[in-house]
């Protein structure tokens, strides 16, 4: 696993800045079937920060996540001086002010910094959605079909704004350059876990722009590196 980061790494432009010498390592808590922490790993990759992963489940790991996050949700990424980020988009934040402008993986500029803060927001909350519908369906004897249909309509209308952004656009990153954004790891992200904790839900062959840019994603090492399949909680 240590080997296929480093090829991750390596293979990207953005290298490590090793000059300040600190070997000082953040704590990435949360596992990978999650898009959200997996969305954190794949950005601490890419940027070449060092970081601990404790894949600590929600459900059987509660107890050990609530001493640094109260909310005892994931991600949770624990900074190197022992401050505690609890969302995904605030950890990004953080890490972007890390890197160089040139390096940060959301546009600095306008209108690109806006338009791809949208498709990341839509992304993740597609992903809320889908993370709230498993969990209706989870816990509840009796399911609210109210509910579900008004996620299923949450969902599938996400999904068909980011599958009109994205036909729009040919590069392989979706607002193009030679380099991956916040955005397109959001997007790959969710619609990995969407497939599978809802397979019967939609099929990615009706969203064509989405499914190639998925599967562009997917390929990629860092994804690879960076992954795991959906664990039901017990």
């Amino acid at each position: 696993m240590l080997l296929i980061v480093q090829q991750a790494r390596d293979a990207w432009p953005y290298a490590p800045d090793r000059s300040s010498g600190t070997d000082t390592v953040m704590i990435l808590i949360g596992q990978y079937d999650s898009p959200f922490v997996r969305r954190v790993g794949i950005a601490l990759t890419l940027y070449g920060l060092p970081y601990a992963h404790r894949p600590w489940s929600t459900f059987s790991d509660a107890d050990k996540i609530r001493p640094y996050n109260p909310l005892t949700r994931v991600p949770t990424l624990v900074l190197d001086d022992g401050e505690v980020l609890i969302e995904s988009h605030v950890m990004l934040d953080y890490l972007d002010s890390l890197v160089s402008a040139d390096r940060r993986m959301f546009p600095t500029t306008e209108p690109a910094r806006h338009q791809a803060l949208k498709i990341a927001a839509l992304a993740t909350g597609l992903g809320d959605k889908a993370v709230s519908l498993f969990y209706e369906r989870l816990l509840h004897e009796t399911v609210s079909d109210l509910w579900v249909e008004r996620c299923r309509k949450q969902i599938r209308g996400a999904m068909a704004a980011l599958e009109a952004d994205r036909s729009t656009r040919s590069e392989t990153y979706w607002f193009g350059g030679d380099r991956i954004g916040h955005a397109d790891i959001a997007v790959a992200a969710v619609l990995r876990f969407l497939g599978e904790a809802h397979p019967e839900l939609v099929s990615l062959a009706d969203f064509p722009a989405l499914s190639a840019h998925a599967e562009r994603m997917e390929a990629l090492p860092v994804f690879q590196a960076i992954s795991q399949p959906f664990i039901p909680p017990a």
